[in-house]
């Protein structure tokens, strides 16, 4: 039986190995191959060295779409980890510091229903409710004699309009989470901190956060890793793809615009090398981080 245990582990792996080889990793590969052309997407291939990166490094726009990721990456763990950690505290530890409220299964199902609905379903739907016009859902409630707020048209609101979708698109998932995490921690240790006259709030800083201390970092990882993206929100919500005037364009929109409307496929390759080392960069803090509070 020993000796046809690697065989079979080899031949279940050869298959899951092998697509991941050709359809990940030959990509990864390719897209730094093509970062270092001029290719337009079609004919044929020349190569300019670092002239790609050059004009990256020198690019506004760039840096303004490194600046939104970076504008992401720190609100939306922040404010999807606050919110969900109090929506899920609420609903597993009660008044009673023993069991959730009363139709807490009920309330986790509401709140994992946007989970269920495409992302870009969901894009579509608050683009409406952002119109800025009366048509808008927020807009149509003011009396007629106001003037409507722009929302997804004012450079200084785009952005935060887009990241209250994320979150919301969000929340409900690490609701779910939290509240698996909550269920696991014993009740007996909530029903001694209570005895000792321990308040909520005691309850959920000295007991609930530390025995989820795990949790919460494998949701910080996952949101950081969205944060990188929002392209789908951001290629349907925002005005003129990343507008008004670059206000919400993110490193993934900037590289599906060079890509299929520039026809700069060498160029938006390169910012994708851009984007997997900003994403690697993330990962490693995140990991070296979680190493040292291990220790």
């Amino acid at each position: 039986m020993r000796h046809g245990k690697y065989p079979f582990i080899i031949g279940f792996l050869a298959v899951p190995v092998a697509l991941y080889g050709i359809f990940v990793v030959a990509a990864y590969i390719q897209t730094f191959q093509l970062a270092f052309t001029s290719w337009s997407g079609l004919g044929p291939i020349k190569y300019v060295g670092f002239d790609n990166f050059e004009r990256l490094f020198g690019d506004d726009l760039f840096w303004r779409s490194v600046w939104h990721n970076l504008y992401l990456l720190i609100l939306l763990p922040i404010i999807t980890i606050a919110i969900a950690l109090f929506f899920a505290f609420l609903l597993n530890v009660g008044r009673d510091h023993k069991r959730g409220v009363w139709g807490s299964k009920f309330y986790r199902v509401i709140f994992f229903f946007p989970q269920l609905m495409a992302l870009a379903i969901v894009a579509v739907i608050f683009g409406r409710v952002f119109a800025s016009d009366k048509s808008g859902m927020i807009n149509g409630l003011f009396p007629e004699s106001w003037s409507p707020w722009l929302f997804l048209a004012d450079e200084r609101w785009a952005l935060t309009c887009i990241l209250a979708v994320a979150v919301w698109q969000a929340v409900g998932f690490y609701v779910v989470l939290f509240s698996a995490g909550m269920g696991s921690i014993d009740a007996e240790i909530y029903e001694a901190a209570a005895l000792d006259g321990a308040t909520r709030v005691t309850l959920f800083f000295k007991i609930t956060l530390p025995l989820l201390w795990n949790t919460l970092q494998v949701a910080w990882v996952y949101l950081g890793i969205a944060a990188f993206d929002c392209f789908a929100l951001i290629n349907i919500m925002s005005v003129d793809r990343g507008g008004p005037d670059g206000a919400t364009s993110v490193l993934a929109m900037m590289i599906y615009r060079n890509a299929f409307e520039y026809s700069q496929a060498g160029y938006a390759s390169a910012l994708g090398v851009a984007l997997f080392f900003l994403t690697l960069t993330f990962a490693a803090l995140t990991l070296r981080v979680t190493r040292r509070e291990a220790h």
